[in-house]
């Protein structure tokens, strides 16, 4: 029987409460269930990511595989029907799918990820790159990123009303702008929705391969601040911070061949999100106290340093 990370399920009876308990329960069995119809064997220690367990497996003599079990959840369901439109092109092959149980087999890739590469602009490059690849004609059936734009709206003004914050209006308003602007009228582009640096593996078949998308069609510079987010503690220390984060977005959408200033408003909206994010729940790397204002307030600055005028 299969060990799960007590990590993960720490974590997931603290976000799920005793849904996530019943779930983690059966996840063992469940887990065995896939293995024999799928006819894996396990290859490997289990390992996790935020809300799912990956298991590495052999199919065949030599072929590997990973065999990932999520919980069940809406911001889950798209994941394999964005790997069915890709086809292996820019992401991991899908093999198998159980939409029922949020299972997947999947084409296995290394351990290595592109947030370990110590080179920044390559890191732009390589995502930037990526997002090109991915940005396919998208399927019918994915939720559209147009149709989240007034929900957006509604909680930049709930927030700005009822949050502490040191944002000036005119980052505020810029942030409504482009939701404004630019949320209601996008393309149906396959968009990953989560294309940050740890969702990019070293792979065999191809250098670079993304994993763990969002499934969403919409503006592919959406992910240009998806990626600046998960930049951002590398840019904790820089002298000149507006110039750090032009950089990270300059290469990213050269490499994409997206116009610069969608990318950069896109990226100013996500600012503005996690700043008011932090406020209401904190960051995967710090819960609260003295870390979690510091990471609050530099997110502040980030959007501030990304507002066009400043």
């Amino acid at each position: 029987m299969i060990d799960v990370p007590e990590e993960f399920v720490h974590s997931t009876v603290d976000r799920e409460g005793e849904e996530g308990a019943v779930w983690l329960a059966e996840l063992p069995h469940l887990i065995e269930e896939l293995l024999g119809r799928w006819r894996c064997a396990p290859d490997g220690a289990v390992v996790h990511g935020g809300v799912g367990v990956i298991v590495p497996v052999r199919r065949g003599p030599g072929e590997g595989a990973v065999l990932k079990v999520s919980f069940p959840h809406p911001g889950n369901v798209h994941e394999p029907d964005a790997f069915v439109a890709w086809g292996g092109r820019g992401a991991v092959l899908l093999h198998e799918r159980d939409d029922e149980r949020f299972a997947m087999l999947l084409e296995r890739a290394r351990s290595t990820t592109l947030a370990e590469v110590e080179d920044g602009d390559e890191v732009a490059a390589v995502a930037g790159r990526l997002n090109r690849r991915l940005a396919v004609p998208a399927p019918p059936g994915l939720p559209r990123l147009r149709e989240q734009a007034d929900a957006w709206e509604a909680r930049l003004r709930e927030d700005a009303g009822r949050l502490p914050h040191a944002m000036p209006p005119r980052v505020l308003h810029a942030a409504v702008d482009t939701v404004r602007e630019l949320g209601p009228e996008q393309p149906d582009v396959l968009v990953h929705g989560d294309l940050h640096a740890r969702n990019i593996l070293r792979a065999e078949r191809e250098p670079w391969l993304a994993v763990d998308p969002k499934g969403y069609a919409g503006d592919p510079a959406y992910d240009g601040g998806t990626l600046l987010k998960s930049r951002a503690l590398t840019l904790l220390g820089a002298d000149d911070l507006r110039g750090a984060a032009d950089r990270v977005l300059d290469v990213f959408a050269e490499a994409a061949e997206l116009d610069r200033e969608r990318v950069r408003r896109w990226a100013q909206l996500h600012a503005v999100q996690a700043a008011f994010w932090g406020r209401r729940h904190g960051f995967r790397v710090a819960r609260g106290g003295p870390r979690l204002d510091a990471l609050t307030e530099f997110a502040e600055r980030l959007a501030g340093s990304l507002t066009e005028g400043r």
